[in-house]
């Protein structure tokens, strides 16, 4: 269950179609397969077998959860390094704890985002407050990269915490969807977010029967990532559920509908909404660098390793674990 919630029967609006819209088509849906991100937290890896190209300008999506850990179950990232684009940890529910070199730092939780922006090089951390691995609990969130174009590659890195009643609400044209918009515009309405490159990130909850149709920039790509629930998707309508990614084609809309029966503890359909301007410009990634040559992720490792991405803190953050 999404940690920011409201009635949609109070929020704006989103325009309904006109008849000169044109809703986008699927040209392709993908199942992200499950593995293991850090010490051991599952994840989805959302954007697994799609193609940079259709991606651009995003790099990589996992969904962390969403599982409900026993107490000393919870786990998360030890210190480690970034630079060529900006990391955005969206929780949906459940905490999550940042520190980094810069300066950067908080507590994530209950549909908070963390915006970092690693630029020319960062240090840093995540992972469950210690209290949280003493009780265990809910945990589920968003990891997504974005790239930044090469004149933006080394920009001073900068860390923004964006609380989730910061977010901005919306609701479909029926009422019958609530639209978080966390980055980005929608319909003339803009998140909370500040980003190098232009882009749009939101989280719908769409009730069963329920319908969203979204005006959506014919510059920007499209993309449509199933967090639960099952619904139908595009012009067309395809099926998809939870755990798929569906790519859409050229078009001035995004149409997502749920299915009337949803699963008892699915209670309605969850998605992300991401688009943005594409780059268009060479990506060489090597695990957390994301760069345009492998000269310059050469050049990152060696940065890394003469320490020039600053320094862990003294009395830093670290993960907690349960004495056994």
């Amino acid at each position: 269950m999404p940690a920011v919630t409201a009635d949609t029967l109070t929020l704006p609006r989103i325009s309904a179609p006109s008849e000169t819209s044109t809703d986008r088509t699927v040209t392709g849906i993908t199942t992200g397969p499950r593995g293991f991100e850090g010490e051991g937290f599952p994840v989805v890896r959302a954007f697994a077998g799609v193609s940079s190209r259709a991606l651009d300008p995003f790099v990589h999506m996992d969904q962390m959860g969403e599982v409900e850990y026993q107490p000393g179950e919870p786990v998360g990232t030890d210190w480690h390094p970034h630079r060529g684009f900006e990391t955005v940890t969206y929780m949906i529910d459940g905490r999550f704890q940042h520190q980094d070199s810069h300066g950067g730092g908080g507590l994530i939780e209950n549909g908070a985002t963390q915006w970092m922006t690693a630029g020319s090089g960062v240090l840093h951390i995540e992972t469950p407050p210690a209290a949280l691995v003493e009780s265990g609990g809910t945990f589920h969130g968003i990891q997504l990269w974005v790239n930044l174009p090469a004149s933006d590659k080394f920009l001073t890195p900068k860390y923004q915490s964006l609380e989730g009643g910061q977010s901005t609400l919306l609701s479909s044209s029926d009422g019958g969807a609530l639209v978080r918009i966390i980055a980005g515009d929608i319909d003339g309405h803009v998140g909370p977010g500040a980003t190098h490159t232009p882009i749009t990130f939101a989280h719908a909850t769409i009730q069963p029967g329920a319908q969203l149709s979204v005006p959506w920039r014919q510059d920007f790509n499209a993309l449509v990532y199933v967090l639960s629930g099952r619904g139908r998707v595009g012009a067309e309508q395809r099926p998809i559920e939870g755990g798929q990614l569906a790519v859409l084609g050229k078009g001035d809309r995004i149409t997502v509908s749920a299915e009337s029966s949803q699963d008892s503890n699915r209670p309605a359909l969850e998605i992300l909404l991401l688009g943005g301007q594409p780059i268009r410009e060479p990506v060489v990634q090597y695990g957390p660098f994301v760069m345009n040559s492998r000269d310059q992720i050469v050049e990152a490792m060696e940065d890394f390793q003469s320490g020039r991405f600053g320094n862990i803190p003294p009395n830093a953050l670290r993960p907690h674990r349960v004495q056994k």
